[in-house]
């Protein structure tokens, strides 16, 4: 029996995690640098695990989320934010807000960008 799975392994037919984290978008944290054309200067970073969970920091609370759609196609869904309210609080809902509208991926060894069908992007520079 195990033969056989290793077999399927080698041959590609094991599951395997089809989000960005699969597809070199995993491991490292990404840093926020732009929101629709405009240097972001408030300190906010995703991180993306196995199985589509989205983690990271904004300028006012932790948010969790779960990424469900196939490299390259981005989805969003049970995002949440967890912390107090602070004088960032805009910022904060200004990433939130443009994290949702997300629909397409694009990861390179330095930079991730995210997009929209109408033209919205954020821009992430990988951190180690």
């Amino acid at each position: 029996m195990w033969r056989a799975v290793a077999l399927l392994a080698l041959l590609g037919f094991c599951e395997r995690d089809e989000t960005v984290a699969g597809h070199g978008g995993g491991a490292d944290a990404w840093v926020l640098q732009e929101i629709d054309g405009e240097a972001f200067t408030a300190e906010a970073w995703l991180r993306f695990g196995e199985g589509g969970a989205v983690t990271g920091p904004g300028p006012c609370a932790s948010f969790t989320a779960q990424q469900t759609a196939p490299y390259p196609w981005f989805a969003i869904e049970d995002l949440r934010a967890d912390g107090p309210n602070c004088p960032a609080l805009a910022r904060e809902v200004q990433i939130l807000e443009a994290l949702s509208a997300m629909t397409l991926s694009e990861v390179g060894p330095s930079v991730m960008i995210l997009s929209s069908e109408d033209g919205r992007e954020m821009i992430f520079s990988r951190t180690q």
